[in-house]
């Protein structure tokens, strides 16, 4: 290692949540088109441009040419290590900005795929809790042998998962909680198998998810989580002061 690596130019790059946004999509090994990458970044196409160069000619990612099809990928397992490690370090005070805005992407989203936002953790916490799935590491989740009998219960196929070419379960820090969800073809089948359920429900054109009615009532059974309370205690105002007026 040199002595003069330039790491304030890495830092720079990565003080920007959508260069964050994009390179955490990219983490687990995929390769995805600039138009992909926007859309999960929640940027235009020519500002997802503008950043997939910085990082392009920073040698952070690298762009993979097919047909008329350009795709992107992170240029090494380093890459993605490194912002991770930077996310778990980054100062808890500055840590969820998005959050605070209290808006339905923060509460539920897809994050390519799997679950993420409030309602993702709180589906990977609860399986944690029921000691269906366990931290492997750092960088996964395992499912137990408890684990491996209700998502074959559920009709997941965890043999076929595991022999795809996608990670198999990540825990994939979440943007905006700062906490891992659960991530990687695991992590998608489990959600497609709740929007297949009805459960859940995308909003065309974005990456917000809604809970249905059939999904309240699901998942407080399947993982015991009370969708109603925590989408109350999420987007509550704080209490206006009631204003003395003299009057009785």
């Amino acid at each position: 290692m040199t002595a003069n690596l330039d790491i304030s130019k890495v830092g720079k790059l990565l003080g920007d949540p959508s260069r964050v946004e994009i390179i955490s999509a990219l983490i687990d090994g995929r390769s995805l088109t600039a138009r992909e990458l926007a859309h999960g970044a929640g940027v235009s196409a020519s500002t997802a441009s503008f950043h997939l160069s910085k990082l392009v000619d920073a040698g952070m990612l690298v762009v993979l040419s097919q047909s008329r099809h350009h795709f992107y990928r992170v240029a090494s397992t380093e890459v993605g290590a490194a912002l991770q490690a930077l996310l778990r370090i980054a100062p808890s005070g500055k840590a969820k900005p998005a959050a605070r805005r209290k808006n339905e992407v923060c509460f539920a989203r897809t994050c390519y795929g799997h679950l993420a936002g409030v309602l993702g953790l709180a589906v990977a916490e609860a399986l944690q809790s029921k000691g269906l799935i366990e931290a492997q590491g750092e960088d996964d989740f395992a499912p137990t042998e408890k684990g491996e009998r209700f998502f074959a219960k559920l009709g997941m196929d965890l043999a076929g998962l595991r022999s795809g070419r996608r990670l198999f379960a990540r825990q994939c820090l979440d943007w905006s909680e700062r906490k891992p969800h659960l991530g990687g073809a695991l992590g998608q089948a489990f959600t497609d198998n709740l929007v297949k359920r009805k459960w859940l429900r995308k909003k065309p054109g974005s990456r917000e998810v809604r809970v249905t009615k059939e999904g309240q009532a699901g998942l407080r059974k399947l993982l015991g989580i009370k969708t109603g309370e925590l989408s109350t205690a999420f987007f509550l105002e704080e209490p206006v002061s009631k204003v003395k007026t003299g009057r009785r």
